[in-house]
């Protein structure tokens, strides 16, 4: 079991009288996490996958609860996004049972952010789990196993279930492509017609690294613009994909208001194209790699709660850099390279103009870029 990140803030929010809400995409370790912080507790599991759970939790009263929760003082809530009404019962728990201390998990923010935000406002700590971060994996196994497989991880991602089945990562990243692709988008949204929802991740992660385009993307498969905006936004609150956009202050023809798009692993995003060759015989490794820095970056940002703001910026003479990242005033640019070779630069336009720091990250600097202290 990989020791997460985010097992010692929770701990430290135990008993500070509001709920603790960990969401995610499935099979990340929602349930693994908030059960090894409980391990050594009495704890009321409450699986709202099973129909007899979410009947009891369905628009109970204050008896009706205080009568499920009987003695426990720890009570968690498993996949609570299927229960209807689920925000009352939470804000009932938390209000009149003070010393109980209530943990739930959620796979998507489909209905679940919907349903708790505002009957739980001021009442909750919310975190997002991702699949292993590279950190928790070098932390787990040390440095020369894990550069030893930097490329596997570049191929198959870090979904627990595929790191711990060597050997096995195709089926199941297939099984959990499908799964979570299909099931869960297709149940907690408006989406219908999942052939358009399998033509437009395709063309997405065909795209990885690359200015997406509406329009375009809607001829690709066959929709209005609208269709694709709202479907991209649905990859979003699955935790499937998400966007960067450009950064534009002062600086003549810059690029104001594309966006890319990202996955936050690898491994889905190579399932989905169905392309699990070694790097050597790849076309795309340059948008692996960039894929892989970035949702690292992304992982460590949200886990370590910084106030980054992150980017990408180009201009329309085709001067980029590949990452921009804004903390506290200060504006950081990051170019991605397998290998650096050339001695690459960041381009003076943007360094000068924005006071900027410039960086370029390869294969034996990496570290430095996807840990945030």
């Amino acid at each position: 079991m990989y020791a997460r990140y985010l097992s010692d803030t929770i701990k430290k929010r135990i008993g500070s009288g509001k709920a603790i809400i960990v969401i995610g995409p499935r099979q990340v370790g929602k349930t693994t996490l908030i059960e090894s912080i409980l391990e050594k507790k009495e704890y009321l599991l409450l699986d709202g996958d099973d129909p007899k759970t979410r009947t009891l939790l369905t628009e109970p009263n204050t008896e009706e609860i205080r009568t499920i929760l009987g003695k426990y003082k720890f009570v968690f809530i498993d996949e609570a996004q299927r229960i209807e009404g689920i925000g009352l019962t939470m804000k009932i728990i938390t209000d009149r049972f003070k010393d109980v201390q209530l943990f739930i998990s959620g796979s998507s923010s489909f209905d679940l952010i919907n349903k708790i935000n505002e009957p739980l406002t001021g009442r909750k700590w919310e975190y997002k789990l991702f699949p292993i971060s590279w950190e928790e994996y070098e932390n787990h196994h040390g440095y020369l196993y894990s550069e030893q497989q930097l490329e596997n991880r570049l191929l198959y991602g870090f979904y627990p279930d595929v790191i711990n089945n060597t050997g096995d990562e195709i089926t199941i990243l297939r099984n959990l492509v499908n799964s979570y692709l299909y099931r869960d988008i297709l149940s907690y949204s408006s989406i219908r017609k999942p052939e358009i929802l399998d033509k437009l991740v395709q063309a997405l992660a065909l795209q990885v690294g690359s200015e997406i385009n509406y329009s375009e993307l809607a001829q690709i498969v066959s929709v209005d613009k609208n269709t694709i905006s709202k479907y991209i936004d649905i990859l979003q609150k699955g935790y499937i994909i998400f966007k960067l956009g450009s950064f534009s202050r002062n600086v003549r023809n810059e690029i104001k208001t594309n966006k890319k798009i990202y996955f936050y692993d690898n491994g889905v995003r190579n399932m989905v194209i169905g392309n699990f060759n070694p790097l050597s015989l790849r076309t795309d490794k340059g948008a692996l790699w960039e894929n892989f820095l970035i949702s690292e970056r992304i992982k460590q940002i949200e886990y370590k709660q910084s106030l980054a703001r992150t980017y990408f910026w180009r201009t329309k003479q085709q001067q980029e850099v590949d990452f921009v990242e804004e903390n506290s005033g200060k504006i950081t640019g990051f170019e991605f390279k397998w290998m650096n070779k050339k001695n690459a630069k960041l381009p003076k336009t943007f360094t000068e103009n924005y006071d900027a720091e410039g960086k370029v990250i390869d294969k034996n600097n990496f570290r430095e870029f996807i840990k945030i202290n």
